[in-house]
């Protein structure tokens, strides 16, 4: 729910305050924050919580889990493919950002997170130690990469808000803020529940 209303703010934020035609939002760089908070963070959050909130046998939890993080990772990947194309259109340094590193970062671990975890629990043939051995890293690196998508995300907001009109854009921007880390707390609490209650 908490990023469903990030996202609606977020759109409103883009149409409004950063152009209001539609064929603008969709050419310049107001698709690149939209994409990244509904593809790479609300997707990768679902992909997470499938164990836990989809009652189906195992291996369906894992083709859904696996399937929503490849489709939130191509998002991601038009996501910066969109925020590049804009540099280059206005003439503006890539990768020179704390907010660039770190979403850079995070779908790099991302893309390496996905091949492993194909590998190790998709790909027949894995002895089941190996799995059991790898499952404990693989949610504890997934969570940390979904983390560092938040902080892109922040970051990414920050510098928004520092070219802003004061009043309702920049309210605007900070309630988005809020409401990707209440996303983000939530799905992170969710997931250490529910390992604390397997180990009980």
């Amino acid at each position: 729910m908490h990023t469903h209303s990030s996202s609606i703010s977020l759109f409103s934020f883009c149409l409004r305050y950063r152009n209001s035609s539609y064929l603008s939002f969709l050419c310049c760089m107001q698709v690149h924050p939209f994409v990244m908070t509904w593809g790479f963070i609300l997707l990768i959050g679902e992909a997470i919580l499938v164990y836990t909130t989809i009652p189906m046998n195992h291996r369906a939890q894992k083709m859904v889990h696996m399937l929503v993080h490849l489709v939130a990772f191509i998002l991601g990947v038009f996501g910066i493919y969109a925020a590049f194309k804009f540099h280059n259109v206005a003439v503006v340094p890539d990768l020179v950002s704390l907010h660039s590193w770190i979403g850079i970062g995070a779908i790099s671990l991302f893309a390496l997170q996905w091949l492993i975890g194909f590998a190790v629990f998709w790909m027949p043939g894995t002895h089941e130690h190996t799995r059991a051995a790898a499952a404990p890293v693989h949610v504890a690196g997934g969570l940390v990469i979904f983390l560092l998508a938040v902080c892109a995300a922040q970051t990414g907001l920050v510098q928004k808000s520092a070219s802003a009109t004061p009043g309702t854009e920049a309210r605007l921007i900070n309630v988005t803020g809020l409401f990707i880390v209440f996303y983000g707390v939530t799905v992170a609490a969710t997931v250490m529940l529910r390992i604390a209650t397997r180990y009980q």
